[in-house]
């Protein structure tokens, strides 16, 4: 594209096919990609839920379950609100030369933003919520089919307020490459299971502000 940058297939409809198809299929990769993204961190709190649950007799298998798609119907709506500003773009990209020179300008800046948002006391403080799930079944357990699933809405609203930096930096680098995928789903992990996690987070977000910096530096070489 002009400007030096390639456009993901993921944002391009395939002739004949509607928005909605191509949202759809949009959606169920970003299903499939969060489940084996954050299931692995997320595994403590579902299992400390399911004993809590066990223990009240309100059928854990089928709470827990609720709880998992809770979780995930909030990372669903997020990838939605992705797909559209990855669509709105690439469209916008499509049409003008300007707009897609100033593509790795955005994309530095946004790593810059996500790397601040690293830094800042609101990450940490979703990121504390995701450390200890004991704390946060304490303050948002409510028993019952219906409780299980304001557990999981509200377990996915706090991930999602933990995990939308690192989420933007995959999606600046390559929102479906296996490595960046594999390295976002690692950073995760360490950041939610790791002691250190609280330190990883910020040593990531300054590490995004430098990449983003120096994205910022080769576009403006370019233009």
């Amino acid at each position: 594209m002009p400007g030096g940058w390639e456009m993901s297939m993921m944002w391009m409809r395939m002739p004949g096919q509607s928005t909605i198809a191509a949202a759809a299929i949009f959606l169920l990769m970003w299903l499939a990609m969060m489940i084996a993204m954050m299931l692995p961190s997320s595994w403590p709190m579902l299992e400390v839920y399911r004993k809590v649950a066990g223990s009240r007799g309100d059928h854990p298998a089928l709470a827990t379950t609720l709880v998992g798609a809770g979780y995930f119907a909030v990372w669903v709506a997020f990838g939605a609100l992705v797909f559209g500003a990855g669509l709105a773009a690439s469209a916008g990209a499509m049409k003008s030369v300007a707009f897609s020179r100033a593509m790795p300008l955005l994309g530095g800046a946004g790593l810059i933003f996500a790397g601040a948002y690293q830094l800042s006391p609101w990450k940490q403080a979703c990121l504390s919520h995701c450390r200890s799930p004991l704390m946060f079944l304490a303050h948002v357990f409510r028993p019952g089919l219906a409780g299980a699933l304001r557990v999981g809405l509200t377990h996915g609203l706090y991930c999602t307020g933990c995990c939308w930096a690192l989420m933007l930096m995959q999606t600046i680098l390559g929102v479906m490459s296996l490595s960046v995928m594999v390295l976002v789903a690692a950073l995760i992990g360490a950041e939610k299971l790791w002691v250190q996690g609280p330190l990883l987070a910020r040593a990531t977000g300054a590490a995004s502000i430098g990449l983003g910096g120096f994205f910022l530096l080769r576009a403006a070489a370019i233009l």
